[in-house]
């Protein structure tokens, strides 16, 4: 794979080493404006529905972060030809011939798993590993199994390795018993090219979701209903090449939004996801913020001038509902803003990592089985403190902006995973923050 540009290099440097160290000197409202990166959870489908078109796809606005990173050496492994400069990726498919793929990478990145419909669709055969990824509890990939096997795939399971093997894949009706995007996207790989007929019942409705099916759509695939939760795809004999423009990213849009918050001050998120952000800003106007919205130049400005208010209940839920993976920065917000909040997490069981690292600060927080109940108007002090996950990592760092005195935030590797450089952005938004080696 061609590095990306001496901007990537240097990324790749500071955030993915063991040694790197986020420092944060809290207190300093934030000012300015901010664009905001393609889309993580958009890009790693779309790169995996790549593999199903013999040529060369061009994606612009690609996110240079760690995920992207793993998935190409996927798409490598596969047989892949794959060029990176900037923002820009190409991949040539033509010769996509290996249907193992290493567990080295697999292992780094749950989105891993999506490679199965992928290659089922394009090779009609699989082996994986279980797909790793941050810790946050129980995440299984049952659905995506039943899915694949209800288009006639046979699977095999010896440890962790997973085989899956079929000829032509057939149209099937799937009904998934609870709504999930992983096993929503990989049926949507593996189903594009498929005899007849599919129809997916309580599918995801994220709008990485539609990212996809707008990618496959402009290749040349059948597929209508992805905003409705009821997708049906007609299966088409091949995919031609194209290039496609990924779409903002809506949780690092949000996480600057909730770190101003934290912060205070007054910024302007430019290339801003509005439309996919709706509970968010929901949440955030009722906690104080003031917010104006500019839908034709997509940009939002938010300003805080008072202490942020809790409010007394938010639960995260699959979209249109309030996303889990902002529920840590909101979390980070909650422990200095007035009252109390109740917060609930009902997708993912492991997602309350960040919380002994904010009580080390000074929250105050009762943690449930599946909820925590955060009593506002802490001070909180910095403290050296560890990113555990992705998500929780990027929240620490918003603590910090709320904190007396400096805040080391360790174990940045996590936090690459999803933001291109949060440092670099925060910085330009006035924070005072660095990045440096143990």
């Amino acid at each position: 794979m061609t590095l990306p540009d001496d901007h990537a290099k240097d990324y790749i440097e500071k955030y993915m080493t063991q040694d790197a160290i986020i420092k944060v000197q809290g207190k300093y409202p934030l000012q300015g404006s901010v664009r905001i990166q393609g889309s993580k959870n958009a890009t790693l489908p779309v790169l995996a529905a790549c593999l199903l078109i013999p040529g060369k796809c061009v994606i612009h606005n690609c996110p240079i972060i760690t995920d992207v990173m793993y998935m190409l050496r996927l798409l490598e492994y596969a047989g892949c030809i794959v060029t990176w400069k900037g923002n820009q990726v190409t991949v040539d498919a033509c010769n996509v011939k290996e249907f193992r793929l290493p567990g080295e990478y697999v292992k780094k990145m749950r989105s891993s798993v999506i490679l199965m419909g992928a290659l089922l669709g394009r090779l009609h055969e699989v082996g994986i590993d279980y797909p790793g990824g941050c810790v946050i509890g129980e995440r299984p990939i049952d659905q995506h199994l039943r899915g694949l096997e209800a288009l006639g795939a046979k699977i095999s399971m010896e440890g962790n390795y997973i085989h899956a093997s079929s000829g032509k894949l057939q149209g099937a009706k799937i009904a998934f018993p609870s709504s999930s995007v992983g096993a929503t996207q990989n049926v949507l790989l593996a189903s594009v090219m498929a005899r007849g007929e599919t129809r997916i019942q309580n599918a995801a409705k994220e709008p990485e979701i539609a990212a996809l099916c707008s990618f496959l759509r402009l290749a040349g695939a059948d597929i209508v209903g992805e905003e409705t939760g009821q997708i049906t795809i007609h299966g088409v004999e091949e995919l031609h090449p194209v290039e496609f423009d990924m779409m903002p990213d809506r949780i690092v849009a949000g996480t600057y939004l909730f770190a101003a918050m934290a912060a205070g001050g007054e910024i302007c998120i430019k290339e801003a996801p509005i439309m996919h952000l709706t509970q968010v800003l929901h949440v955030l106007e009722n906690m104080g913020g003031e917010l104006k919205l500019r839908q034709e130049s997509q940009e939002i400005e938010l300003r805080v001038k008072e202490r942020t208010k809790n409010l007394s209940y938010i639960e995260t839920n699959v979209y249109p509902g309030f996303p889990t993976d902002l529920q840590s920065p909101l979390l980070s917000v909650a422990v200095v803003s007035e009252g109390k909040l109740l917060l609930k997490e009902r997708i993912f069981s492991g997602r309350f990592k960040i919380v002994e690292e904010l009580r080390r600060m000074g929250a105050d927080i009762t943690e449930y089985s599946n909820s925590v109940l955060i009593r506002g108007s802490s001070c909180l002090e910095g403290r050296n403190v560890i990113a555990r996950e992705l998500r929780g990592g990027a929240a620490l760092v918003i603590a910090g902006l709320a904190a007396s005195g400096i805040t080391m935030v360790t174990d940045t590797r996590y936090i690459s995973r999803g933001y291109e450089d949060i440092v670099r952005d925060l910085r330009t938004l006035g924070a005072h923050i660095s990045i440096n080696k143990i």
